[in-house]
């Protein structure tokens, strides 16, 4: 039920953030499918979509606390829900606490 919770909230941030300032016709920022592991790229297009917003994003959702209770697992943002850690070669090590 929270991960659901936090999936939908990134659909909705997105429209917000294209919304508000963007130039009109700018498309939100996702990450290629293909930087993503094979069991998220076959993953409902919901949670597909937030793991690619995440990726693309990652500055603006380490700004954004997780209110789903995952602080106990070490969780500071909602990025953390999505990335586990980010190599210093730049590869990415994902968290599936969002993966439904």
């Amino acid at each position: 039920m929270r991960v659901r919770r936090i999936l939908s909230v990134l659909p909705m941030l997105a429209l917000l953030l294209v919304a508000c300032g963007s130039p009109a016709g700018q498309e939100v920022e996702l990450a290629p499918l293909s930087a993503l592991p094979q069991d998220i790229q076959e993953a409902p297009v919901k949670v597909r979509e937030a793991y690619q917003f995440a990726l693309a994003n990652p500055d603006l959702l380490k700004q954004i606390p997780c209110y789903c209770g995952c602080g106990a697992v070490g969780h500071s943002s909602n990025y953390d829900c999505y990335v586990a850690e980010t190599s210093a070669d730049g590869s990415v090590v994902f968290d599936y606490h969002a993966f439904g």
